[in-house]
């Protein structure tokens, strides 16, 4: 069963948006060396909350959630995430996904 990974991110600091740039540099290959595919890596949101004003979402979809989990504890992924970690603020949900994710 697919597995999605949601993150939002907050960038406040623009002077660290270059350390978040080559995280999303980084990252992607190591993602899609998992089986992750990205379905959704946009700064394109319209709120429809005031008080909810992500700047960036992310959408992962893993072939399940273990992979996922391999994913993001693997040795690639530790050694990138501390650039993550001091340039944005983010949230993240692992969603389980359907048996028949064709409704």
């Amino acid at each position: 069963m697919s597995c999605y990974f949601l993150v939002q991110v907050f960038c406040s600091d623009q002077q660290k948006r270059v350390l978040y740039d080559e995280y999303i540099h980084d990252v992607k290959p190591i993602v899609e060396s998992y089986g992750g595919k990205y379905l959704i890596r946009s700064e394109n949101l319209i709120s429809l909350s005031c008080a909810w004003k992500p700047d960036r979402m992310i959408l992962i979809r893993f072939p399940n959630k273990e992979t996922l989990e391999k994913c993001f504890h693997s040795s690639e992924y530790l050694e990138i995430s501390s650039k993550r970690e001091q340039s944005v603020e983010s949230h993240a949900l692992i969603i389980g996904g359907m048996e028949d994710e064709d409704m």
